[in-house]
């Protein structure tokens, strides 16, 4: 009885050992910040998106290289299944926030947790992304920085602006991304305002971008209008071949695009949309509060162009255009 009893002793105190040891291991116990990033795809636009994330938390004092940070990186490779498990793995870590990018990151991040805080990047505005409650409101644990529809209208009229004679735009879309369908919806509401013709196709995957944009370029449309959505950033270099061959010009809301071959956009500058999530994210880990913080509009629009392409295709910009290269 007595050994029994000694034994039972000894392997309660392994036990506290075990436990004393995984405690002070564990993530509750670090001494310094932990970000976690979940990127949906591997992508030069958003990369910017990343990079300016990154830059704004080492401008105020966050930095990895300094060991004042710790941060997981996940990317997705463009693959659902391995975006649930990448977002799974960082809320098993205990991450002090998750920065998502773009959009089906912060989806998948929202749906996942609604305790660790979600900063967002290349993402609409939470309504848009249908992450509203029934009043309107978006998730308490939702912060960064959203964009709207609204400079959908001010880059087709840069079409518009640019090719005077313009009478078709082609598009393609994913049917499964709302931000992809609301910028469609918009688009073709804009389109019918200017009296332009906009043809467009669905696609499901970017497997099919390169028959559907031929199917497209068929009907003699004088532009092609690439959407923000992720078919269109993973397949970008194959639109613009398409389309150069064609001797289609490409135009876009998103200058990340321009920079892989589109002729000209109006949106978001990329780096500044992830600077300013990650300016939000720093100071909400330097006071280690979020309280009075909501997600905020993105500040920084502006208007490029592809030099290279602009002589391609005899187009002309004003200086109130920015090149980019």
């Amino acid at each position: 009885m007595f050994l029994h009893s000694n034994m039972k002793i000894q392997t309660i105190a392994l036990s506290l050992s075990i436990l004393l040891i995984l405690s002070c291991s564990s993530p509750s116990r670090r001494s310094v910040p932990v970000v976690g990033f979940l990127d949906l795809l591997q992508d030069e636009t958003l990369e910017q998106a990343k990079k300016g994330f990154f830059v704004a938390l080492k401008d105020s004092g966050f930095d990895p290289l300094e060991k004042s940070l710790d941060v997981i990186y996940r990317n997705a490779q463009n693959d659902q299944p391995t975006l649930l498990q990448a977002c799974d793995y960082l809320i098993s870590q205990k991450v002090d926030l998750i920065a998502t990018n773009p959009t089906l990151s912060t989806i998948t991040a929202i749906q996942k947790t609604s305790q660790i805080p979600v900063f967002m990047m290349v993402s609409p505005r939470p309504d848009i992304a249908g992450l509203t409650d029934k009043e309107g409101h978006a998730p308490m644990n939702l912060f960064g920085t959203y964009e709207t529809l609204d400079y959908i209208d001010t880059a087709v009229m840069l079409v518009k602006t640019v090719i005077p004679s313009v009478k078709k735009i082609g598009t393609i879309y994913n049917q499964a991304e709302p931000q992809s369908v609301d910028a469609l919806k918009r688009i073709e509401k804009i389109c019918a305002d200017l009296g332009i013709e906009l043809l467009k196709q669905p696609v499901n995957n970017s497997n099919e971008t390169q028959l559907v944009v031929a199917s497209l370029l068929q009907n003699k449309v004088d532009a092609f209008f690439a959407l923000p959505d992720n078919t269109v950033f993973s397949s970008m270099e194959v639109i613009v071949k398409s389309c150069d061959e064609a001797h289609v010009p490409v135009f876009t809301s998103e200058e990340g695009l321009v920079k892989r071959g589109a002729v000209a956009a109006f949106g978001a500058d990329m780096f500044q949309w992830g600077y300013q999530s990650g300016a939000q994210a720093a100071s909400a880990l330097k006071k280690k509060s979020y309280l009075g913080m909501n997600p905020e509009l993105v500040k920084v629009r502006r208007k490029v162009y592809n030099a290279e392409k602009a002589m391609k295709f005899a187009l002309q910009f004003d200086s109130t255009f920015t090149a980019v290269k």
